[in-house]
């Protein structure tokens, strides 16, 4: 199997069903009463746990300011959007058939950044892409508008 295909898989499909399945779990969490900040740090501390277990096994702990920094960045904005997530899901009643489709659309923040401030403009077909920009957008549209 080849590097790209293994980066679709590895990278792009098996995430896809992970947080699919995370997605529901958020709405099961956010029923059983637990606050926004207890859930936040109970996260943290499985990642920290995980992380842990990932770097001795790989055997590799090294890290460089920036990249410190920016991975600092990170987890405050994905900690943030979490936290909107979770208040949309439980305190507002959210239905996750609704709610995921719409913050999924962050694929066209994170495609529109990378294209623009990455230079990956040059290696894409801008018109399939533009394409799947449209669908996207058409399927938040209609999830978001999808309650009774």
């Amino acid at each position: 199997m080849s590097k790209q295909w293994l980066a679709i898989l590895i990278g792009g499909l098996l995430p896809a069903f992970f947080l699919g399945v995370s997605g529901v779990l958020q709405k099961t969490a956010s029923r059983t009463g637990i606050a926004p900040g207890p859930y936040i740090l109970i996260i943290g501390l499985v990642v920290a746990a995980i992380g842990g277990a990932v770097a001795l096994a790989q055997r590799d702990v090294s890290v460089t300011v920036s990249g410190a920094v920016q991975t600092a960045g990170f987890a405050a904005l994905w900690s943030a959007g979490i936290f909107g997530i979770m208040l949309g899901l439980g305190k507002y009643e959210g239905q996750v058939s609704v709610i995921v489709p719409l913050y999924n659309m962050n694929t066209l923040v994170a495609v529109g950044i990378g294209l623009v401030l990455l230079g990956e403009w040059q290696g894409v077909n801008v018109w399939r892409l533009l394409a799947g920009t449209a669908l996207i957008v058409a399927g938040g549209v209609l999830a978001g508008t999808s309650v009774k």
